[in-house]
C-alpha cells in the first residue's frame, strides 16, 4: 500500500464530527423520497417502555388508594375503618374465584384482573366519592332539601358516576389489551373484577360508618347497624355491584366479537350495555322509595332474575366455546400438528382437569401450567 493511502485513511475521522454532518442530520432528519423529515430519534423512547408505562399506571393507581384511603379512614374513624376492612374482605376471595372459574376455558392474564380490580378499588371509588359528595350537596343547595337531595344522589347520580367509571377500566383493557379480550366471558370477568374492588372499598366506608354509628348509640349484636348492613350487602347482595357492571361488560363482549366494518354496532353495544348497567343500578338504589317491601320485591323479582340470566349466559357462551374447539381442533389434528387425542381432551373441561393432575404428578408444575392454555 502506498504512503499516500496511509495518509488518506489517517485524514478519516473514527466518529463522524457535528460540525461535518449536515444541519439536517444533527437534528435527527432523514431523507425520504427526496426531501428531509425530521424523527426525533429520543422522543417517545421512554413512553414506548413497558417497564416505564406498567411503572405510571401502578404509581397512579397506588396514590388514588392513598388518597381514598384517608378519605374513608377521614370518615368511619380508625376503629370503624378497621372493622369495615375486616368484613368487606370476606366475599372478595369467592367473587374472584368465581370469575377466574369461569374463564377457564381460555383464561386470560392475571395483570389484566388486577389492574381491574385496582382501578375499582381505588381509581373508580375515588372518582365515584368525589363526584358524588359534590353532586350531593350542589342538589342540596339549589333545591335547599337535604332528603330529597340524598334520594335522588343515590337513584340518579350515584349509578350514572359509578358505573361510569368502573366502565372505564374495561373500556382500557379492550383498547389496551384487545388481542387478550376476545369475546364475552372476557367482559364478564374483566367487569366482574372491576366491580369486586369497588364494592370491596364501598363496603368498607357503609361498614365502617355503620360501626360508628353503633358506638355512639351504644348498640351491639345482631340489631346493631353493623349487623344489619352487614346481612344486606355482604350476605344478600355481594354481587349487586358485579351484576351492574357485568351488563357494561357484556356490551364490550358483544362487540369484540363483532366484524370490525359494524363500527356502530361496536360503539352502540357497549354504550347500551352501561346504560342497562346505570338503569338497573338506578332500580335497585332507588328500591326504598317503593314502600316498605320496595326492596325485597326488586331483589326478588328484578336483581334475582337477571342475576340467573346473566349466569346462564356466561356458563352458555363457556359452552360454546368448548364446543367450537371440539368442532374445529381436529383438523389440526388431521394436518399432524395435534395428536387425535388433544381435540376431545381440550374441549372437554373435565378431561383438561385430568391432564393437569397427570401432568403434575408425573413432570410437575411447570408442564400443569402448561395445561392451562
Amino acid at each position: 500500500m502506498s504512503d499516500g493511502s496511509v495518509q488518506y485513511q489517517q485524514r478519516q475521522p473514527a466518529v463522524p464530527v457535528l460540525h461535518e454532518q449536515r444541519p439536517e442530520e444533527a437534528l435527527g432528519a432523514v431523507p425520504e423520497r427526496g426531501r428531509w423529515t425530521y424523527r426525533p430519534r429520543r422522543v417517545g423512547m421512554v413512553w414506548r417502555s413497558k417497564v416505564f408505562r406498567a411503572g405510571t399506571v401502578i404509581v397512579a393507581l397506588a396514590l388514588c388508594g392513598l388518597v381514598i384511603l384517608a378519605l374513608v379512614r377521614e370518615q368511619t374513624g380508625p376503629e370503624g375503618f378497621l372493622v369495615g376492612l375486616g368484613l368487606a374482605v370476606l366475599p372478595v376471595p369467592l367473587l374472584m374465584a368465581a370469575f377466574r372459574w369461569l374463564d377457564r376455558v381460555e383464561p386470560g392474564p392475571w395483570r389484566n384482573l388486577i389492574f381491574s380490580f385496582a382501578w375499582g378499588a381505588c381509581a373508580a371509588a375515588l372518582v365515584a366519592i368525589i363526584a358524588n359528595s359534590f353532586a350531593m350537596r350542589w342538589i342540596a343547595t339549589a333545591t335547599a332539601d337535604p332528603t330529597s337531595a340524598d334520594t335522588l344522589g343515590a337513584t340518579v347520580i350515584a349509578p350514572v358516576v359509578e358505573e361510569s367509571a368502573k366502565a372505564v377500566s374495561v373500556l382500557l383493557i379492550f383498547i389496551f389489551r384487545r388481542r387478550e379480550f376476545r369475546g364475552v366471558v372476557d367482559g364478564i370477568v374483566v367487569a366482574g373484577f372491576t366491580a369486586t374492588g369497588f364494592a370491596f372499598t364501598e363496603n368498607i366506608l357503609y361498614l365502617g360508618n355503620a360501626f360508628d354509628e353503633d358506638q355512639q348509640l351504644g348498640s351491639s349484636g345482631i340489631a346493631s347497624v353493623t349487623a344489619g348492613t352487614f346481612f344486606v350487602r355482604i350476605v344478600m347482595s355481594p354481587f349487586a355491584h358485579p351484576l351492574f357492571t357485568v351488563l357494561t361488560g357484556l356490551g364490550f363482549g358483544f362487540a369484540a366479537i363483532s366484524a370490525r366494518h359494524h363500527r356502530v354496532r361496536r360503539i352502540a353495544l357497549p354504550v347500551l350495555g352501561l346504560l342497562f348497567a346505570m338503569g338497573l343500578h338506578a332500580l335497585w338504589n332507588g328500591s326504598s322509595a317503593f314502600g316498605p317491601y320496595g326492596f325485597y320485591a326488586v331483589y326478588g323479582m328484578v336483581m334475582v332474575p337477571v342475576f340467573a340470566l346473566v349466569t346462564w349466559l356466561a356458563v352458555w357462551w363457556r359452552r360454546r366455546e368448548l364446543r367450537t374447539l371440539a368442532a374445529e381442533l381436529p383438523a389440526y389434528a388431521t394436518a399432524g400438528w395435534l395428536t387425535p387425542a388433544e381435540p376431545l381432551a381440550l374441549s372437554s373441561m373435565r378431561t383438561r382437569g385430568v391432564a393437569r393432575d397427570l401432568a403434575r404428578h408425573w413432570h410437575g408444575r411447570q408442564d400443569r401450567s402448561r395445561g392451562r392454555a
